[in-house]
């Protein structure tokens, strides 16, 4: 069984760049857009089609057939979120019991709720600071960052709080909730490889 961390991020706190970080300094994997191609695979769904809803809840209009199936109660059509979602799940429950590894979002806390060689963490950072990541890193004015930002919060908030029936962001989910804002990149690696080696 692997030892994985997952991190859940809010928009512009560098959550990303974080585990990528901390991944090499770990000498393991992590998995964020990653997983929607492994997830393609899995349906037999083009990632394309994926990527477009990826990290949305469903939306009852958008309909696709797949060969996937969890269990026998699982559609052969269904919306394409709910498919993504189940292929996923199911991807990243098969990579954490193979693996040591970091998987960034997609309810991977909530997926991985009852492994326990894991440890869950929050990346967070004030309004402010995250527009002046996301202005930097997509060339965008201080106005479309913010819209940027408001509008990707949203989407995940509503897709986590959809498919897990929990609400995105409540730290009692977590074990470690960390203001990105507040470290150097040097100090946060060091500080989430000490989580890591807690992890037996």
């Amino acid at each position: 069984m692997g030892k994985v961390l997952t991190i859940g991020r809010e928009y512009g706190s560098n959550g990303r760049l974080i585990a990528q970080n901390l991944a090499q300094h770990l000498g393991i994997k992590f998995y964020d857009r990653e997983l929607i191609g492994m997830a393609a695979k899995k349906s037999k769904i083009d990632d394309e089609e994926l990527k477009q809803v990826d990290e949305s809840r469903a939306n009852p209009w958008f309909y696709s057939s797949a060969d996937f199936a969890v269990g026998t109660a699982f559609p052969s059509v269904a919306p394409v979120n709910d498919i993504l979602f189940q292929a996923e799940s199911e991807t990243i429950k098969d990579i954490a019991e193979k693996e040591d590894c970091i998987i960034v979002g997609r309810c991977s806390n909530y997926i991985l709720r009852n492994k326990s060689d894991v440890r869950h963490i929050f990346v967070y950072a004030p309004l402010e600071k995250r527009i002046a990541t996301v202005q930097e890193r997509d060339a965008l004015s201080e106005k479309k960052a913010q819209v940027a930002i408001k509008k990707m919060d949203k989407r995940r908030r509503l897709y986590y709080n959809f498919y897990t029936d929990s609400v995105w962001g409540d730290l009692k989910y977590y074990d470690l909730s960390l203001n990105s804002s507040s470290f150097s990149m040097e100090q946060i690696i060091e500080i989430l490889k000490s989580v890591y080696e807690t992890i037996s």
